[in-house]
């Protein structure tokens, strides 16, 4: 089954499941799925597109479970009410359907798109978006700031903005990185990669941060990825500004194949890999 769901991410500790009881958006949602199935110990797991860290927001998350076939023919025309029903406000599933072959919410998806948004106003953030919103207390050009995410695109090791998993890639494209300021005064980042590793948006716009601000120029971002290593100076800012927007994925013909290349790990053309 594919669900499509949002959050707003202030109270959980991130998507994922964790131990010592904190509050997650899988546990929420695996729980209220447990209990409107009376599934008594049953938990059906659910597989996301993109694991959010603590704070961060999603509008277009998509996740998969699978149910046996009596459960869903018992329960799918009142399920999506009841999850609505059982579901705290701040987490809603809005669609619920039997998924085509070969769909995995994570391994089929060929792009995840994320929003950072960020004010400079000297006066602060309207208190009706501050948690969803960052305050820059510099003014930032955003010329600059778009000069300099230009010099990221494309294919590359992006060790430089991820914190490292033992095991993993960190290996991606990234598609689309731009900034727009909107007439109320807001700073939109449009971050889109066939994947992302741990930290990698945060990290991005930080450096960017700094190059709209003018503490550094606007080539410094790219020296950072091709050094290849955590620089102190790239902060990880604060993850409140942070929406996973939407995630796309191939035609359903596609699926399989999709989910098969990516479970590949990657390496740069000429190169060993990494991690």
């Amino acid at each position: 089954m594919r669900l499509d769901l949002s959050y707003d991410g202030s109270e959980f500790s991130g998507w994922a499941k964790q131990a010592g009881g904190r509050r997650t958006v899988q546990g929420e949602i695996e729980d209220a799925l447990r209990t409107v199935t009376r599934s008594g110990g049953t938990t059906y797991e659910l597989t996301v597109a993109g694991r959010t860290d603590a704070g961060v927001h999603a509008r277009g998350q998509v996740a998969h479970v699978d149910l046996p076939r009596e459960v869903w023919a018992a329960h799918s025309e009142k399920l999506l009410k009841r999850l609505a029903g059982r579901l705290s406000r701040d987490v809603r599933v809005w669609a619920l359907r039997e998924a085509p072959a070969g769909f995995d919410a994570r391994f089929s998806a060929v792009w995840r798109r994320y929003a950072y948004r960020v004010t400079d106003n000297p006066g602060g953030v309207d208190p009706l978006l501050r948690g969803h919103v960052l305050w820059h207390d510099w003014p930032l050009d955003v010329a600059a700031m778009n000069e300099a995410a230009g010099r990221l695109l494309g294919e590359h090791d992006f060790a430089a903005y991820c914190k490292k998993r033992e095991g993993a890639t960190t290996i991606r494209t990234l598609q689309e990185l731009s900034l727009v300021r909107g007439d109320d005064g807001i700073v939109t980042a449009t971050v889109r990669a066939d994947a992302f590793c741990h930290n990698m948006v945060r990290s991005l716009i930080g450096a960017l941060l700094f190059v709209g601000d003018g503490h550094r120029p606007a080539d410094w971002p790219g020296k950072v990825l091709a050094a290849g290593v955590r620089d102190s100076a790239v902060h990880v800012v604060r993850p409140h500004g942070l929406t996973l927007e939407e995630v796309g994925y191939p035609p359903d013909d596609l699926l399989a194949a999709r989910g098969r290349e990516a479970r590949n790990k990657r390496t740069l053309p000429g190169g060993t890999g990494c991690c």
